[in-house]
């Protein structure tokens, strides 16, 4: 029962092959007897996952009809939250606070009958691209244990590939689902800007994160996508989603857009040239390829890097010691403020808030942040251009494969690097998959395929082609 993808779980217990609880027992123990190793799970949440499974149970031993998600065990990233649960965001600040409401992508699971085996831990409040700034631990990826996970959602990706749940919720503010996919060699998706309600999770950069699936396959991408996405009246920018353009999409039918940006010096060349034969892969079944340009490409990752910290210095000023989560004792008000947040947040964290508070103050507010939000603009006019020729991009995900616990955790800018690829997707607002492609040695690589806005499916339906 190992390896099970949703579509084989759903089969298994449609035909009696085992029960919900036997499945959740499965990896219940599995997570108990490795997880030791990789350290993906922050919380386990037996008792939620066994009371789920029973009911489940009941409703097939009735004769009922059940959805494809009924009795399927899933993991959830630490910062999404689930009702009566821990939600850490892997922060000492919050080591203690339990959700009282559930996120509206949980609360559509929740009524599908998913199981939910527990919280996967990540970069501290969703903050970093290898799971390393977590405050409790770092992550390992099950293909090589002296490795990263990548991240944020790190401990998501590294559960689904190593099989101790059929998929994972993740998160993604620049990269944080689609770079730990590529990293972990598994199906990660980025939905557009507005299609998944952000209602309970965590925010870290308000304009940039989306709630997104990890899967083992395209298809379970499809299903959790479908599941999770629509119209919320508690998130004013979610949206109704466009009905469903066909599915039916053949290689011969689609033009794919080659950016020269994304093919630069100092990647990996072992990657290129992975990725470059995945795209005459595509090229030898049907599709036509052409060669764009996406002009300010560069400005992607500095804009990020302004507008990110910007909102996540505003986002984060919740965390006073006062409402809720770590409280330090001062002399007085300020004092208090003070010594919850200087011990309650990581470094990384605390970098972050001081770049995006430096950036929102008087006198540079106009240099900084404003400049950046007009550069925005101009990728965003790039991408538009480029979606009037081609109906998909395809670039890497990520420049390398999965690094060495350590090696970049001591230089935050060779960190920050890791998001070349991804972040100008997030700037956009555009869905982006992450499909494993192949292997450099014993470590997956990953393609990036970005669509135009509300496209999951059709990009969902080009990677489907590399399975």
């Amino acid at each position: 029962m190992n390896n099970l993808t949703i579509v084989q779980a759903h089969k298994g217990l449609l035909e009696k092959k085992f029960s919900a609880l036997e499945l959740t027992k499965l990896f219940l123990n599995k997570i108990k007897k490795e997880d030791k190793k990789i350290s993906s799970f922050i919380t386990v949440t037996n008792d939620l996952a066994l009371s789920q499974a029973k009911e489940v149970d009941k409703l097939i031993s009735a004769g009922k009809k059940i959805p494809i998600l009924a009795g399927v065990p899933l993991a959830v990233k630490d910062n999404i939250l689930v009702k009566g649960i821990k939600t850490t965001c892997a922060s000492k600040i919050l080591e203690n606070y339990v959700a009282p409401y559930n996120a509206t992508c949980i609360k559509k699971l929740k009524e599908l009958g998913a199981v939910i085996l527990g919280k996967t831990n990540l970069d501290e409040f969703a903050m970093g691209s290898s799971t390393e700034h977590s405050a409790f631990f770092p992550t390992k990826n099950p293909h090589d244990l002296f490795r990263v996970p990548g991240g944020s959602s790190g401990g998501s990706a590294a559960a689904v590939a190593a099989d101790l749940c059929c998929y994972a919720l993740g998160s993604d503010t620049g990269g944080s689902i689609r770079q730990p996919a590529s990293f972990c060699g598994v199906n990660g998706l980025k939905p557009t800007y507005g299609a998944v309600s952000r209602y309970g999770l965590i925010a870290f950069a308000s304009s940039l994160d989306q709630i997104g699936p990890i899967t083992k396959t395209a298809e379970d991408a499809q299903i959790i996508f479908n599941a999770i996405s629509g119209k919320d009246q508690l998130d004013s920018t979610s949206v109704e989603l466009p009905k469903l353009q066909t599915t039916n999409y053949k290689p011969q039918t689609i033009k794919i857009g080659i950016p020269k940006e994304y093919f630069i010096k100092g990647m990996d060349l072992e990657v290129e040239k992975i990725v470059r034969q995945a795209i005459e892969k595509i090229e030898k079944m049907g599709a036509k390829i052409e060669k764009i340009s996406l002009p300010h490409t560069e400005y992607a990752l500095p804009v990020y890097y302004i507008i990110m910290p910007s909102e996540a210095s505003a986002n984060l000023a919740r965390y006073d010691g006062i409402k809720y989560g770590l409280s330090k004792s001062g002399k007085d008000l300020l004092g208090v403020y003070l010594k919850s947040r200087a011990q309650g947040f990581g470094d990384e964290v605390k970098r972050r808030i001081m770049l995006g508070t430096y950036a929102l103050s008087a006198g540079y507010y106009d240099a900084y942040y404003l400049k950046a939000q007009k550069v925005r603009t101009l990728i965003k006019r790039d991408f538009d251009q480029a979606f009037k020729k081609v109906d998909a991009i395809f670039t890497p995900t990520s420049p390398f494969t999965a690094f060495k616990l350590g090696e970049k955790i001591k230089d935050p800018l060779s960190m920050y690097l890791s998001d070349i690829f991804t972040a100008s997707v997030n700037l956009v607002g555009l869905p982006a998959v992450s499909v494993p492609i192949g292997f450099k040695g014993k470590l997956p690589v990953g393609l990036q395929i970005i669509g135009k806005p509300f496209e999951e499916n059709k990009i969902l339906e080009i990677s489907k082609m590399y399975e």
